[in-house]
């Protein structure tokens, strides 16, 4: 019984396998015909089961179908182009057969370098597969082009990450005339950029850096590539690696405003003593770099350093003098000072303060007025800063009374 059973699982094997031969030589009867799709969805099942006995033979052909039918539907688009006629083609499944064309020789060559029985690989497809493929990266450009412009972004960047990724697949290995197409950095710049709307950094970070291979395209990758590098930190350690990596690259380019700034959005956020710090840097390097001057202005301003904070800013109205919050913060640091001047001033036990004290105080709030009446004169429609709620406090405290209503109506 036991034999019997052996031999009935045998031949049931034995039956299997030979129906996906089957299926096989019935997909390839359908190619024959040139009828794609059938050939496609009859193939189908034997790519995956474990009973085909030839599956990189069964991928082959899957890739042989799906090129035949690119070949076909293209044979009529350039028909058309020739002949000034208009005969209606299948746009989205020429694309579709292109890529799979492509994809389904990848994994046919990935089969091939299986060793057989006898532990021996005989690459059986690779030649063939090189002399079809070497000019097929066009077809993969256009078809990510087209599904770009159908907003499948997806697959988009997936059509153009095959393309990139031709010359260093097994098949073209070592293939030393391999076509050096002009669009190439193109199409690498698109896949970083593709790769940074989708958030995917990592992509973007290697396709910005394959980019940058191209000098003419160097600066169009250093962008993405910086702000790719950003979005990838994902621990302290990171963020310190790349600020460090980012002001190593700013000290050998100065003149490169990018690094600059990313590092002023960092340190506007870190703590005073490192902002300080860092701006202290950059004017040691450049004493007419405005915004390190405010940013060390702000860094004594939060830590209400007033006499140094309006030193900075002082600095950078000498610069430039239109510069809106340079005039801006030089108010309120007056008019801070002004208050910590009348709390010195005042009585410590009735809080009051005298007529020839109050003079002094009023001295301070006169200077803090001008500054942001010239801040408001430089932005009347407060887009850059909010002047109208300190000029308020000092219009108040100099008993400016038509001025101060005219500031609360505004603050309202």
């Amino acid at each position: 019984m036991k034999k019997l059973m052996t031999m009935a699982l045998m031949a049931a094997a034995a039956t299997t396998a030979f129906a996906q031969d089957a299926v096989v030589k019935d997909a390839k009867k359908l190619l024959a015909s040139k009828d794609f799709d059938a050939a496609i969805a009859k193939l189908a099942p034997a790519l995956t089961s474990e009973e085909t006995l030839n599956k990189e033979a069964a991928w082959k052909l899957q890739s042989d179908i799906c090129y035949d039918k690119f070949m076909a539907i293209q044979t009529i688009d350039a028909q058309n182009q020739l002949t000034k006629q208009n005969t209606p083609y299948d746009t989205l499944g020429m694309y579709k057969a292109a890529v799979g064309a492509w994809e389904a020789a990848l994994k046919c060559d990935e089969l091939d370098q299986l060793p057989d029985a006898k532990g021996k690989v005989k690459l059986k497809y690779r030649g063939a597969a090189q002399g079809r493929f070497k000019n097929h990266g066009i077809a993969l450009v256009q078809a990510g082009q087209f599904f770009y412009n159908q907003k499948d972004l997806n697959e988009a960047l997936k059509d153009w990450e095959l393309y990139l990724n031709m010359r260093n697949t097994s098949i073209f290995n070592g293939v030393k005339d391999f076509p050096q197409d002009p669009f190439f950095y193109d199409i690498a710049y698109y896949a970083a950029f593709l790769s940074y709307q989708q958030k995917d950094y990592v992509k973007a970070e290697r396709y910005a850096r394959l980019t940058a291979m191209d000098p003419a395209k160097a600066d169009e990758a250093k962008e993405i590539l910086l702000f790719s590098q950003k979005e990838n930190c994902k621990t302290a350690a990171d963020t310190l690696a790349f600020i460090n990596h980012l002001k190593e690259m700013h000290k050998a380019e100065p003149a490169e405003q990018r690094y600059f700034n990313l590092l002023v959005e960092f340190y506007a956020k870190a703590s005073n003593d490192e902002m300080r710090a860092f701006a202290e840097e950059e004017i040691a390097a450049d004493a007419n770099n405005k915004t390190a001057w405010f940013l060390k202005g702000y860094a004594d301003m939060q830590d209400e350093k007033w006499d140094a904070a309006i030193e900075d800013y002082k600095k950078t109205i000498e610069i430039d003098p239109a510069y809106i919050e340079g005039n801006f913060n030089l108010g309120v640091c007056y008019n801070s000072k002004a208050r910590a001047l009348q709390d010195e001033l005042a009585d410590k036990r009735t809080g009051t303060i005298t007529v020839a004290n109050f003079e002094k105080v009023k001295e301070v709030l006169a200077v803090s007025k001008g500054y942001l009446e010239k801040a408001r004169e430089l932005d009347p429609l407060r887009e850059k800063c909010n002047w109208a709620y300190p000029l308020w406090q000092v219009y108040y405290a100099l008993k400016m009374e038509k001025e101060a209503a005219e500031m609360e109506a505004l603050n309202k």
